[in-house]
């Protein structure tokens, strides 16, 4: 089994953007799990910007949150977040995104 470290820069609030509503708890997971990676991001919380809402869907093509971009590859929410780390292909997408 590799075990990577992890990614030691903080990757651009640009780069990571998360569509998050208040009351989801995956949500938070998500953020937890970059914060602990060291990654920063940009929240957009579509529970109180219809428009914005409608920016995710037509972005993630997808109604639940959390929705997770870094850049314009669209992950897809938590449980994609962490499947995509234990693959090994979350640090190089972030290391993509710099």
């Amino acid at each position: 089994m590799c075990v990577r470290p992890p990614v030691s820069r903080r990757v651009s609030v640009s780069e990571v953007t998360i569509y998050t509503t208040a009351i989801c708890p995956y949500c938070v997971a998500a953020k937890n799990f970059l914060k602990n990676k060291n990654v920063t991001w940009s929240e957009v919380r579509i529970d109180t910007d219809p428009a914005r809402r409608e920016e995710m869907l037509a972005r993630a093509r997808r109604t639940s949150v959390p929705q997770i971009f870094i850049g314009d590859t669209h992950v897809g929410g938590y449980d994609d977040l962490v499947a995509l780390d234990r693959r090994g292909g979350l640090a190089p997408l972030l290391e993509g995104a710099a």
